[in-house]
Formats: structure tokens, sequence, C-alpha cells
């Protein structure tokens, strides 16, 4: 239960009494005006100008310049309009006037502190061989690489994948209007047929096309044959074996075989040529004689 602060009869300050006590004296008038105040207007804040430099004056330190570097400075020369820019024409609600003032200042007073800094001999430019700590760890740095790294890879893979469906929609419309081009035709040949067949035209020129072209993919088809040409297997069984070709039937007579009878000899042919079993051959002379004959052979030797 919250506390609150009142008065009580004899005017004394109690901050232990709750809301119910606080109900009960309020009912019997023990409370008196004057807890909460209402200010008419805001106080009025006062610019102490000597008193802030009475606090500046307690904590300010006399050190060199080198130590301290201030430098204050004053009108500074505009080099648009040559003159000396003039604080009040500055419109601070105007962003590009005020920073641009921020800028001339700062640099009059770089313009300022450099010959002081030189006659001091302070270095103001950092040597070519200086070489600043990092600031972030090595292990940061192997992560940022890594990421890096799945970057390009992802953008490769995007760029290859782009590639491929360029292909392929490349690849769809060759083959599209391949499609469609013989469509084309076939159906310009059936038109000319149709027409032909009606009597409507005597030229068969759709003929002849379809011929050529035929021939060309024929032509075509060959030449790619013999500049692939067969593999060394097929070589090698080749000069092993031939050519191949027809097997069966090749003594069969032709029409030109059998009227060329040039080449006939009766006698090999019905077997009666030397060495073929006739008068006078090989197997002739080694015949068996007949049972007759071998009787008389027998009779004649006793």
């Amino acid at each position: 239960m919250a506390r609150r602060g009142s008065l009580s009869d004899s005017g004394s300050e109690d901050s232990s009494l709750s809301d119910s006590e606080l109900q009960e004296a309020f009912s019997r008038g023990a409370l008196k005006p004057g807890l909460n105040v209402v200010l008419e207007e805001r106080p009025k804040r006062r610019n102490d100008a000597d008193g802030l430099k009475q606090c500046l004056s307690d904590f300010k330190q006399q050190l060199a310049w080198v130590e301290r570097l201030d430098v204050t400075s004053g009108q500074v020369v505009d080099p648009v309009l040559g003159s000396t820019s003039n604080k009040d024409a500055v419109d601070p609600e105007n962003d590009f006037q005020r920073e641009m003032s921020f800028y001339r200042q700062a640099q009059a007073a770089v313009l300022e502190a450099l010959p002081r800094l030189r006659k001091l001999q302070v270095p103001t430019r950092r040597p070519d061989d200086y070489f600043a700590e990092m600031a972030k760890s090595d292990q940061q740095m192997q992560k940022i690489r890594q990421k890096l790294k799945s970057k390009q890879e992802a953008m490769e893979r995007s760029e290859k994948a782009k590639q491929l469906r360029a292909m392929r929609k490349y690849g769809k419309k060759v083959q599209t209007e391949i499609l469609q081009r013989r469509q084309k035709e076939k159906k310009n040949m059936l038109n000319a047929v149709k027409k032909y067949q009606k009597g409507l035209s005597d030229k068969l020129d759709f003929l002849d096309e379809e011929q050529t072209s035929s021939q060309g993919n024929k032509k075509g088809s060959a030449s790619q044959r013999i500049k692939k040409g067969p593999n060394a297997k097929r070589r090698y069984k080749n000069q092993k074996f031939g050519f191949g070709g027809k097997k069966k039937g090749s003594k069969w007579n032709t029409k030109e075989s059998f009227n060329d009878v040039s080449s006939f000899r009766p006698k090999v042919a019905h077997n009666k040529g030397p060495g073929k079993g006739g008068k006078g051959g090989k197997k002739a002379l080694n015949k068996r004689p007949g049972k007759r004959t071998r009787q008389k052979m027998k009779s004649r030797a006793r």
C-alpha cells in the first residue's frame, strides 16, 4: 500500500498514512491546502556569464600549446563571395550554409595550426612505411573471407544457371523454327498436290524440290560417313575377312554369264579332261578289271 504525506490536526507532517487514512482525514477536514503548488509560468533561466568564467578559471590548466592544440579562428573569408562571412548572415535552419560555415572555419583553423606545428618540428604526415594495427582479429577476417567466397560462388552458380537457361531457350527457339519450316513446306506441298489433282495446275515442281532435298540429305550423310570413316577394329576385320557383302547365291548364273559361253570347256564340264576319269586318264589306269577279264588273265598264266 502506497504511503502519502499529509497534515494532521496539529499541523505536523506525517508520511506514514495510507489511502484510507487520508480519505478519513479529508472527510473530517483535517487536511489543509498548500501541499500541491501550481506554478503559473516557468521560471526564467539566467545566463550567469561571470559564474561560468569563474568555473573555467578554476579547472583551467596552464599547459603549452603543443599539449592543448586549441585554435580559435575569427571571421573566415568566403572564397565565393571574396569577403568575410558574417555569422549573423548564416541561416541556422539552412543545412548547407551551416555545414559550409563549419567547413570553412575548420579549414582556417588547420591553415593556422600547420605552420605552428612545423615550427615546433611536430610531424603532421604519416610516414610511407607506417603500418597501423588491424582493428579486427584474424578469426574475424577469416569469417569475412569465407563469406565473400561463398557469395562469389553463389554468383557464379547463378550466372551459369542463367547461361544454361538462355541456351535452352535458344535451342527451343531453333527447334520451333525448324518444325514450323517443315510444317510450312509440307503444307505448301499438300496444297500443290491438291491443285494438281483438281487440274488447277499442271506443274510438278514440288516433286523436284522434294527429290533435291532428299538428295541433299543423302549427300550430306554420305559426306559425313566418308569424313568420319571406320574405326581401327573395323579396318582390321575388313583386311582379314574382306568387305562382306552377299554370300548366298554368289555362284548363280546371271543374264550376262548365261549368254557368254566363251569360257565353257565341255571336257572339264563332263569330267573327260586329263585327271577327270576319261580315256588315258589317271582314274582309268587305276580302274580294276572286270571278272571275265580277270579269269582270262588267270587261264593265260597257266
